[in-house]
């Protein structure tokens, strides 16, 4: 049997019947670039995660970016964030001229440490240079942010919530995308919320800032050729804003469904001492963009599923403070030693809404054979 990590295509021919028509739309009306559609799915968004504004932009990167450059962050500044995460996050801080700082992880939800960030912010030589904070609500698992907005309001900095692939998870019952001065999405394809190519989005509760970042992305304009201040092209294709409605129907069964088989999983992989499975608390519902166990033998256990026909991932096999992009900050092995260890641990099992019990049965079988 053949079990692909994701099944894109198993997911289009659920809905074809509603994303064709959409898409024929958009070229109908020829509304490419933002339009109707785009702001149909801005709408939506943002009531499915209790803010005020979503703007549509280009990726999820775009999104980063965006929620820096509307905040002021920029040359001479700092901002923090973890160095297990996609590159994305970081490289937006570089590109918007600032610093990345890192901070490590807790070991059971490799988001990002209160602790540890409390301790950053406390050190002398870090006062007054940090100007945002960047958790990381990775594998779709909520961070602390409890724990860290208590720390980013005590030292006055904004929070940006990295929510690319988040969609939908709760912390203490209250939607991720809802917590920060901004929150950042992305709707790679592959992503629980994917769009047919490249799309993001960012979310706020803040009238004024939505304000600004609707005018950055689109060229710095207030009307057609009034451009107030220099901008950028960060616009959502119209055809991206079409699919995305259609798909936001079903996000919350899709939803359910992940954290179904989330738990066959974790019910069935329960018993194996070699494995550490994702953390779950009351406090956190992850919405398992991601499935991610780790273990100290991951490379015989990723060879072993490769010969049984089951994809697997590495997410992510280099922490950030150890690629040469960011050796100039001087950062070096054993600095983080958790997000090392999770580099070296972590592998993502199959996981998408369109799994069978068959295909759960089968995964779950080779890695119970592994181990014995």
């Amino acid at each position: 049997m053949k079990v692909p990590l994701t099944d894109l295509r198993a997911q289009y021919l659920t809905i074809r019947a509603e994303i064709d028509p959409a898409i024929q739309n958009v070229i109908d009306t020829s509304q490419f670039v933002l339009g109707a559609a785009v702001s149909a799915f801005e709408q939506a968004f943002a009531a499915a995660h209790g803010v005020q504004h979503c703007i549509g932009v280009g990726s999820g990167t775009d999104a980063l970016h965006l929620a820096l450059w509307a905040q002021g962050v920029g040359p001479g500044d700092s901002v923090v964030t973890t160095p297990f995460t996609f590159i994305a996050t970081a490289e937006m801080i570089s590109l918007a001229g600032a610093k990345p700082v890192f901070v490590d992880i807790d070991p059971r939800t490799l988001t990002m440490d209160a602790s540890r960030l409390a301790d950053l912010l406390s050190s002398q030589d870090r006062k007054g240079g940090i100007k945002a904070v960047i958790p990381v609500h990775l594998y779709g698992c909520p961070a602390d942010m409890d724990g860290i907005l208590a720390l980013a309001g005590e030292y006055r900095v904004p929070v940006i919530e990295d929510a690319c692939q988040a969609h939908l998870a709760r912390f203490n019952g209250k939607p991720v995308g809802s917590f920060g001065s901004a929150a950042c999405f992305s709707f790679y394809p592959a992503k629980n919320l994917g769009a047919y190519g490249e799309a993001g989005a960012i979310t706020t509760q803040d009238d004024a800032l939505d304000a600004k970042i609707r005018q950055l992305r689109d060229h710095g304009q207030s009307a057609k050729y009034v451009h107030d201040v220099p901008g950028h092209n960060y616009r959502m294709d119209g055809i991206q804003g079409a699919v995305l409605g259609v798909k936001m129907k079903y996000l919350s069964g899709w939803t359910t469904r992940r954290r179904e088989i989330a738990r066959l999983y974790r019910s069935r992989l329960g018993g194996i001492e070699e494995l550490t499975l994702p953390f779950e608390s009351p406090r956190l519902e992850q919405v398992y963009h991601q499935f991610v166990i780790r273990t100290k033998v991951r490379a015989g256990l990723e060879k072993h599923l490769s010969s049984k026909g089951i994809s697997t991932a590495l997410h992510y096999p280099i922490p950030l403070h150890l690629q040469q992009a960011y050796a100039g900050l001087g950062y070096k092995r054993g600095d983080f030693p958790v997000s090392e260890m999770a580099a070296e641990q972590c592998i993502s099992l199959p996981l998408y809404p369109e799994m069978t019990g068959e295909q759960i049965d089968y995964v779950v079988s080779a890695v119970q054979q592994f181990f014995r």
